[in-house]
């Protein structure tokens, strides 16, 4: 029989298949599909610094000590019944899936910067989550703020969540790094026991009409498969963390290409969002197929056999693979 069995931050997961942050956690019903469906976990949507801040009134205070010199400083959040639930209601929130789905539940905290907001982190813990997630999203536009602050920032912010909690911890990251595994050392090395690669950076858009700034939302496709998929695969073996991966996991061909690659589970949340949660079996059930076609036993078996460590062409995840690439396409002209 095959075993599609992982393991990701000490839990043990009945397959690799995560639902990653997404409003599909929001409700409890919604919630208990995911379970039902058979996914091996769940991520729960973000709670994030602005919110912790907010709830005690000192972002009030600030935004509104500013509003003189930044008229746009008062529309910096959107009305709080346009988002996720405060502090206190998405830690009852967190109780209540734990009761109610039979797989691990992984907190979300989403921030940037130190301070009293994460001690949130033990409040997530204390809640009943299994592990913790800390998505680091920031846009750095200040020229003087150097790439090393900045990474040195986000170490001291792992290491201060790290500190208060016991549960396992993950971190999410972008690809905008100069050297994507020495940020990635410096944060295991900090406490972060697991590796989350990529999150995606919302871009603004313009309205031609209003002259205005949009926000946009636009899902992810199976193209945005291959940055992961790399990086995945030259950090395996050279890091020692777990690694998952996350932006255009959509098909069983996603899923296994990412255990393959040396990811511990895949997490989707575009593919739940469009289709629902009745994709998960569709999914594992090509990917035990898929398996038994080709004589693999279990999932560990697969995972890390076509990392760099593993392929006859370890420069193909390196430059060459670009100049293999433009080659390619100059043959077809």
């Amino acid at each position: 029989m095959t075993d599609l069995t992982t393991t990701y931050l000490g839990l043990n997961l009945k397959n690799p298949i995560v639902a990653s942050a997404s409003p599909l956690s929001k409700k409890l019903d919604s919630a208990q599909k995911l379970d039902e469906a058979g996914v091996g976990a769940i991520v729960m949507y973000s709670l994030f610094e602005e919110q912790i801040i907010h709830e005690s009134l000192e972002l009030d205070h600030f935004l509104t000590r500013g509003t003189d010199s930044f008229a746009e400083a008062m529309s910096y959040l959107p009305e709080s019944s346009s988002y996720a639930t405060g502090p206190g209601k998405y830690l009852d929130h967190i109780t209540a899936i734990k009761k109610t789905v039979s797989v691990p539940v992984i907190g979300s905290l989403n921030g940037v910067s130190k301070g009293g907001w994460t001690s949130y982190a033990r409040h997530i813990q204390d809640a009943g989550a299994d592990a913790l997630e800390l998505n680091l999203y920031y846009v750095a536009s200040d020229p003087n703020l150097t790439s090393n602050e900045l990474e040195n920032a986000y170490v001291e912010l792992v290491a201060d969540v790290k500190s208060n909690i016991s549960i396992p911890l993950a971190v999410k990251l972008s690809p905008f790094f100069s050297s994507i595994p020495n940020v990635c050392q410096k944060l295991v090395e900090a406490g972060a026991d697991g590796l989350v690669l990529f999150n995606r950076f919302y871009q603004p858009d313009f309205d031609l009409d209003d002259l205005d700034v949009i926000h946009t939302l636009h899902l992810s496709t199976s193209a945005e498969l291959n940055l992961p998929l790399r990086w995945i695969s030259i950090l395996y073996g050279k890091i020692k963390a777990d690694l998952a991966l996350t932006s255009g996991v959509h098909t069983a061909q996603d899923v296994i290409k990412s255990m393959m690659a040396g990811a511990q589970v895949t997490m989707l949340a575009s593919e739940l969002l469009t289709n629902g949660p009745r994709r998960i079996p569709d999914i594992l059930s090509v990917v035990e197929s898929w398996m038994q076609e080709r004589d693999y036993a279990s999932i560990k078996q697969m995972q890390g056999s076509m990392s760099q460590n593993a392929v006859r062409e370890p420069a193909a995840f390196e430059r060459a693979n670009y100049m293999k690439v433009l080659s390619s396409w100059k043959e077809q002209l």
